[in-house]
This record gives C-alpha cells, structure tokens and sequence, in this order.
C-alpha cells in the first residue's frame, strides 16, 4: 500500500506530517496525521497512542489544536490521528452535522447506503495499524484515546480488542450510545434496527460483559453542553462499579466539550498511557 506525505513540520525536533493512501476497508483516498518524535530517526522502535476525533473533525483538529506533541517527544511516543470517516464523492452522505462523513461512530455499518465505505472499525483495528506498523519505526505496543464520539470508539474498541491495547483513555466520552440520540441516529442508519448490533459498540454494555480489564482513564468537563443528554458517563461509572472494573472517571469543574479542556489534560493522558506503554510487563 502506497503512502503519499501531503505535508510535514518540524515540531519539537521531531515531524508531524501527513500522509494520504487508498484504503481498502473503507473503499476510498483516506488520511491520517503522524507525530514523530526526533528519537524516531534513530533506529528503534517506539510505542504508538492512536486518538480518534469526535464529530464533524478530521484528522488536522488535535493535531493542531490540542499541543500534544512537546510531550509525546519527550516521552518518545508516536501519535497516528486517523479522520473519522470515510470521505470522497462517491461516499454517502447526510444532512446535518451527527450522521455520514464526519460521523463514521467507528462502526462497520451493514445497512445502505453505507456498508460499502463506512467500515471505521475495521479501519481503526486492522488496516491502519499495519500501514503504520510496516511504514515507521513503532513498536506493536499500542493504547488508545479519543474525544467524544472518538472517545466512544477508544473505549468500545479497547473493549473489544483488550490483547490490541496496554491502556485506554478517553475525553468526554459517548458512553452509551444506544440510549442517547446521536447513538441512536447513527447506530439506526449504520446498523439497522437490531438493537442487539447497538449493543457490541456501546461502552457501558461492552465493560458490563467484560471479561479482561485494562487501564482505563476518562476525564469529562462538568460544563460539558452535552453531558446529561449525550455523553453519560453515570451509566458507565454504574456499570464499573457494578463489574468491578477499575475505571478512573475524573470530573473537571468549569470544563466544556472543546479542545480547550483536552489541551488543559492532554498531558496527564500522555503520562498515564507512558506508564504502560514505555515500562514491560
């Protein structure tokens, strides 16, 4: 598979860049964003934090907007930002800003129009880890964070796949999905009525059926506009305490649902995810 590098800057002595590729899970010209620290130029092979951005991003908004990178250079972590959905003119799409392109949810849809390109979590889990895996000098230690409907895809994913990931974090998270409207929206067109295919890709039943438990931080702004009737973290803090699954949720007084707040906490992330994933074991 053929990497195009679109850009790269010289940021903190290391690269971000980005480059664009044909993917085949998602049948389209797709991009991703990549930090490299300057370690990254030696040879070795460095461990990787996967973030997936929330609703109407692409990959260019924490890239830009949250000042990750100081940090992940001087901790030697690469960050690979894939876009949220499928894009491209023969891609389906919809009106308003919570369903199609923008609003991939990180599922693999069977319904139409969408099963042929909105294939995100086939994407996110198997196709670009491999690219990244076989074209940088990484490691196959990987976690996995995200901001709201990113941050449900960290979650459900990690869930899902607890030998893929050391550790899991997440920004004000979708929690449950099939019990608010942008989930039930989406999850609607993308998976069809069975409300038991809702199910695999809502973290608060995922983490009631768990079975492995990993390291898992959630931070959520109590400000937040979309907290009570989008995001509900109480039903997934229910549900840990309920499993006994060790979930730390942090509330932040004053904090909202924007780019501000995960600049103000994006390096205590970065630090929790290094804990597992710079130390063997």
């Amino acid at each position: 598979m053929t990497l195009q590098l679109v850009s790269r800057t010289q940021c903190f002595d290391g690269a971000q860049c980005q480059y664009s590729h044909r993917s085949s899970a998602l049948d389209c010209e797709m991009r991703f964003s990549i930090f490299l620290p300057s370690q990254a130029e030696k040879d070795q092979r460095f461990p990787v934090l996967y973030w997936l951005s929330g609703l109407t991003c692409t990959d260019e908004n924490f890239s830009q907007k949250a000042g990750a990178q100081r940090m992940a250079a001087e901790l030697g972590i690469v960050l690979v930002i894939p876009d949220t959905s499928p894009r491209g003119e023969a891609v389906a799409d919809a009106d308003g800003y919570d369903l199609g392109k923008g609003a991939g949810f990180y599922v693999n849809a069977t319904q139409s129009p969408w099963k042929p390109h909105y294939r995100m979590y086939d994407y996110i889990v198997e196709e670009l880890p491999a690219l990244i895996e076989a074209n940088f000098p990484v490691s196959e230690r990987r976690a996995i964070s995200g901001h709201s409907m990113g941050g449900h895809g960290a979650l459900t994913i990690a869930l899902k796949n607890p030998a893929r990931y050391l550790s899991v974090s997440a920004f004000s998270p979708i929690c449950n999905p099939i019990a608010c409207p942008w989930g039930e929206k989406a999850f609607a067109a993308y998976l069809g009525e069975n409300r038991a295919a809702w199910e695999e890709h809502d973290a608060t039943v995922l983490l009631s059926r768990a079975t492995e438990q990993l390291p898992m931080l959630i931070s959520q702004g109590e400000e937040d506009q979309f907290l009570e009737q989008q995001l509900k973290p109480n039903a997934l803090e229910a549900a840990a305490k309920a499993a006994g699954y060790p979930v730390k949720i942090e509330y932040h007084a004053g904090y909202d649902h924007s780019y501000f707040f995960i600049a103000t906490f994006i390096e205590q992330h970065l630090r929790f995810h290094a804990d597992y994933l710079l130390h063997a074991g």
